[in-house]
């Protein structure tokens, strides 16, 4: 008797994106939740985890970098 842990994963999975350039992977047959696209990858699970790890190089928040540019510049501008 094997658990399902032990079992192999054949899901085929998508890589996903959120609207603040958050990856993740989601079973391709799936609905995708409100709020994520396709990314374009789609494969096993560590072949989409291999390229999320190869492209996603800021963690940040896509809002949060946005706004800690746009500080950098204002300080730039002001000599602070």
């Amino acid at each position: 008797m094997s658990s399902y842990d032990e079992q192999e994963d054949t899901t085929l999975y998508a890589v996903v994106v959120n609207h603040e350039e958050q990856y993740s992977i989601w079973p391709a047959d799936r609905e995708l939740p409100l709020g994520w696209t396709h990314e374009g990858t789609q494969g096993n699970k560590q072949t989409c985890l291999a390229h999320i790890e190869q492209v996603w190089t800021d963690m940040r928040p896509l809002s949060l970098r946005r706004k800690m540019e746009e500080d950098a510049r204002r300080a730039a501008e002001s000599g602070d």
